[in-house]
């Protein structure tokens, strides 16, 4: 079984939907709790450390022999505590995502929809470049109008935003679209620059984990 920690529940069918295509013998149980987003936004990721063990540690006594982080802002938050004595693998959906972009060029523009996740992501974006051995510059940019959009339920607007915003980039060898919630933008965008999201290659990664 491969255990989701999520922070939308939007995130549930699309992880069940990626299972179903790539790993339909594979069982899937989701944890959702929004509140932990809430809290990391306002205090800090640090300061839900301890709610993320005890997710991780429900989630290995229900059986789990994998757990997979959906939520960016918490993913540096959930692999220490998985590193502090988990005695199952614990990945962050993004990192995948983030060892390509560092293989695909020196300019990597993150968007992103919550400032929360700039810095945990740019980070990470970061590490994997010391881990090749390339030299990469991230350029952060924040879309200010899609989280509203996100709040209220609007979905395809909020997607939307996030599109259009890809397709401003200038000068850059890759973008890479920080949050789970971002995919469908990379279906939308006509940019040239390739567009690089979390979901398939994190839930791959996750999935093998889970079978060894």
């Amino acid at each position: 079984m491969l255990a989701l920690l999520h922070t939308s529940p939007v995130h549930v069918p699309v992880f069940d939907a990626l299972r179903d295509e790539t790993d339909p013998g594979l069982a899937l149980r989701h944890f959702v709790d929004e509140e932990l987003l809430r809290l990391a936004r306002r205090d800090g990721p640090a300061a839900v450390t301890g709610a993320v063990e005890a997710v991780l540690g429900r989630a290995v006594a229900e059986g789990a022999r994998a757990v997979l982080c959906t939520c960016s802002t918490l993913g540096g938050v959930v692999e220490e505590a998985g590193e502090a004595g988990l005695a199952v693998p614990v990945l962050r959906v993004d990192r995948p995502m983030a060892a390509a972009a560092v293989a695909m060029g020196p300019r990597v523009v993150l968007l992103a929809a919550l400032a929360s996740t700039l810095a945990p992501t740019t980070a990470l974006i970061e590490e994997e470049a010391r881990r090749a051995a390339r030299a990469v510059t991230v350029r952060p940019v924040l879309v200010d109008a899609a989280w509203s959009r996100f709040e209220a339920g609007d979905t395809e607007g909020y997607v939307r935003e996030v599109a259009a915003a890809a397709d401003r980039v200038a000068d850059a060898d890759v973008i890479v679209l920080a949050q789970a919630s971002m995919a469908p933008a990379q279906h939308l965008t006509t940019t040239s620059v390739p567009v690089l999201s979390s979901p398939g290659p994190g839930f791959e990664a996750a999935a093998r984990a889970a079978r060894r």
